[in-house]
């Protein structure tokens, strides 16, 4: 199916329609052509210690207007995933707004060392403890289901990066030789959660993002169509380097766009 024939687009968002607290030119207007020609865009993140209404007080502050059904989050991937398992309690390892949704999702969850614990969950955690971690090896001492929102080791910060889940998840590795389920990009997982919430069909849904090795890879892992846009962190020398390969490849949000007019 040709991009012009695309109904979904599944947006990755810092250094894809905006960098930092700058929108990039063309963002509006292809928002506004998606809505034209009957489509869909969801905002799509790794990140699962924030709430969704964050992430919708960030974009109105850059002008564009957005509901907490526009995103999908691997927070919300992961839900997805656990109502496919009957698990009876889960630890819930990760911030309160990250076990807040676990629990408003009706999934009896503890922070706490209890009994009748059959799975430990883990998600990027900016209220991390060591008390957490302990925790998690004493846990991974049993046979259960251990899972993580996403695998990113790193997370962009104004000042660099910090730690993320996936380091955090490495750790834990290190000391109990056990990894988990992996949920987020670039599994395959989230964008299936994705669409199936979306209902569309995979070859109407397009990934778009500045990372080959998370927005891209998981687009080719789940079998969509893939666009590869320059105005974020990767680049064509990574294209060349990488045996990733997206279909397509823009300069901006901005070419994409008027691309698709033409």
């Amino acid at each position: 199916m040709d991009l012009k024939d695309k109904k979904l687009f599944l947006l990755d968002m810092d250094g894809t329609i905006y960098l930092g607290n700058t929108i990039f030119d063309g963002t509006l207007d292809f928002l506004d052509y998606v809505k034209k020609i009957g489509g869909r865009y969801m905002f799509l993140t790794n990140n699962s210690s924030k709430s969704v209404n964050k992430y919708v007080e960030k974009l109105e502050k850059l002008g564009i207007s957005a509901t907490p059904n526009d995103f999908f989050t691997s927070t919300d991937a992961t839900i997805m995933y656990l109502n496919c398992k009957n698990f009876k309690k889960i630890y819930a390892f990760g911030t309160k707004s990250f076990k807040e949704q676990l629990s408003n999702a009706g999934f009896n969850i503890t922070d706490k060392l209890e009994e009748g614990i059959d799975c430990l969950l883990i998600g990027f955690d900016t209220e991390l403890t060591f008390q957490k971690l302990e925790d998690a090896c004493k846990i991974l001492n049993n046979d259960i289901e251990y899972i993580a929102t996403n695998p990113d080791w790193v997370c962009p910060t104004e000042y660099g990066y910090v730690p993320d889940c996936g380091s955090v998840c490495e750790m834990i590795y290190n000391a109990t030789k056990k990894r988990p389920k992996f949920i987020g990009k670039p599994e395959p997982d989230m964008i299936n959660y994705a669409i199936e919430k979306s209902g569309f069909t995979k070859e109407e849904a397009v990934i778009i993002g500045d990372r080959l090795y998370t927005d891209i890879a998981s687009g080719i892992n789940a079998s969509i169509s893939t666009v590869f846009v320059l105005s974020g962190e990767g680049t064509l020398e990574d294209v060349e380097k990488m045996n990733i390969k997206p279909e397509y490849i823009y300069e901006n949000i901005k070419e994409l766009y008027n691309d698709l007019c033409e």
